[in-house]
């Protein structure tokens, strides 16, 4: 963070000091909400949760380090004294009050923002890692991208940072527009519009609008150099390429259409499941091959690829960075071979229709047409209305893509997920309903033999990792590297190509 005294801080909140011993005294280490992370010189935010009230633990984060604490009401701590604090009427606003503060102290420094329906987090990893090639890069750790995690990301910035890319997410229309508002992007990246949190939206138009405040909040294109805004926007989602009529800066498409400027031709995956193509950008071409696994990845990788070339990357230099970048975030397409021969795809982060279709498909092409399979697949929350048809279009799916054995975990959405599949191909005991993850995980221990490949995928609430943990538990893996999980390397001969 950038080093400023409490009353720097007040006023850039517009708090108040309570029992400041020394208003001069500089905040220099991180700002955090969880006190357990509390570090000497650090700034501590008590935010009042759901079930936790961060004020109770106000007194121990002073004791660890912490310069003061962002409150909003006084604190006690032991003997009566009073915790140091700068109190405001609601510390999650102040907490954005000081990110913007500290964002525009950030003179030097290329913010880059980022959305869409799925693949946020994969892409912000994959530009984060990219961008780390040209200089010092922050960039949101896991899906912290709310209007806590944002600016928590953003006050870890540096005056020698140079790039600062902030995974943001919505739920609701004007979500967006706020978070660009505490750290002003000059890249905007919109991914997708698909149908995550469609029950909460109502439909993929309202989530195209709340998406499309991204690029709405860009600066004009014709700025000056190096300030001009530019919205990279996927030429292949209707959707998307529509925002460009929204926003005054530069616009440059990414995807496979021929007009896109940062394209992908020849796209295939390999054997293990890892895409492979030729990136086609005005400077020039270069072959890329990822070392994600899935087919949904390509869209991702181009829209990282395109900020990279915003950001004065040649596409060598791209293609070299695209290839080297790894999985950063847990839980998302990690895929982990036991010394049994048991692929075991670890995709249970999150899950929506798309997403879910992506990670069947991987499936799919990971068998190789020979290797038995298992989708260990559970609810897609917050589809509302569109819920039984999404989840029945899934089981259905399965059944197209010739995976052996669906196995579908929880209650009504599994029901419906088992029932796509029995409806699509006269399944009998290929699938199987089961209450929860352990009944799944009793089952596979059972049945799963050496060579099978199982995919586990839902969404976070159902705690569907517990599946993949316990498989790895039962046979140790092949190699140590269980967050990448890399298979023999048979890009070239046997590709599959669409």
């Amino acid at each position: 963070m950038i080093p400023l005294t409490v009353d720097e801080i007040a006023r850039a909140v517009g708090g108040t000091l309570h029992d400041v011993p020394d208003p001069t005294a500089r905040v220099t280490g991180p700002v955090v909400h969880d006190s357990r992370q509390v570090a000497p010189g650090g700034l501590f935010a008590a935010v009042v949760g759901e079930r936790v009230d961060g004020h109770d633990y106000a007194a121990a984060a002073v004791a660890a380090g912490a310069v003061a604490v962002l409150a909003s009401r006084p604190v006690a701590g032991e003997g009566g004294a009073g915790v140091p604090a700068v109190l405001v009427d609601d510390v999650v606003a102040a907490l954005g009050r000081l990110a913007r503060a500290v964002t525009d102290r950030l003179t030097d420094t290329t913010v880059i923002g980022l959305t869409g329906s799925s693949g946020k987090t994969s892409t912000k990893d994959l530009i984060g890692q990219m961008l780390g090639r040209l200089g010092p890069t922050v960039a949101t750790p896991g899906s912290l991208n709310n209007e806590i995690g944002l600016p928590l990301t953003a006050l870890t910035a540096e005056p020698s940072t140079r790039h600062l890319v902030l995974e943001m997410g919505a739920r609701g229309i004007g979500h967006i527009a706020y978070l660009t508002g505490l750290t002003p992007p000059r890249i905007g990246v919109v991914l997708n519009v698909g149908t995550a949190h469609i029950g909460e939206f109502g439909g993929r138009e309202a989530i195209a609008q709340a998406k499309g405040e991204l690029v709405e909040a860009l600066p004009p294109g014709d700025a000056a150099p190096g300030r001009g805004g530019v919205a990279v926007l996927n030429a292949d989602d209707p959707l998307v390429r529509a925002m460009a009529s929204r926003t005054r800066a530069r616009v440059v498409l990414f995807g496979e259409s021929a007009d896109a400027e940062v394209r992908a031709e020849n796209v295939r995956l390999d054997p293990a499941g890892r895409p492979r193509f030729t990136l086609r950008t005005p400077e020039g071409s270069a072959d890329v091959g990822l070392r994600l696994y899935g087919e949904h990845h390509v869209s991702n990788a181009l829209a990282a690829a395109a900020v990279a070339r915003e950001c004065g990357m040649t596409p060598d230099d791209t293609a070299a960075a695209l290839g080297e970048a790894g999985a950063l975030s847990r839980w998302r397409m990690e895929v982990v071979e036991r010394a049994d021969g048991v692929t075991v795809i670890n995709d249970a982060y999150n899950a929506n229709p798309d997403s879910m279709r992506a990670a069947l498909r991987t499936l799919a092409t990971m068998a190789g047409g020979s290797r038995t399979t298992w989708a260990v697949l559970g609810a897609m929350r917050e589809l509302g209305e569109a819920s039984l048809a999404e989840h029945d279009a899934v089981g259905r799916l399965a059944v197209r893509l010739n995976v052996t054995h669906l196995v579908a975990v929880g209650g009504q959405e599994a029901a419906w997920l088992d029932m796509g599949a029995r409806n699509e191909g006269s399944w009998g005991e290929e699938s199987v309903l089961v209450s929860d993850a352990q009944a799944a995980v009793d089952l596979l221990r059972n049945a799963v033999r050496p060579g099978d490949v199982v995919l586990v995928k839902a969404s976070r609430s159902e705690g569907l990792e517990k599946v993949a943990d316990a498989l790895l538990a039962d046979v140790p893996p092949a190699t140590a590297t269980a967050a990448h999980g890399e298979l023999a390397d048979s890009a070239g001969d046997g590709a599959t190509t669409r």
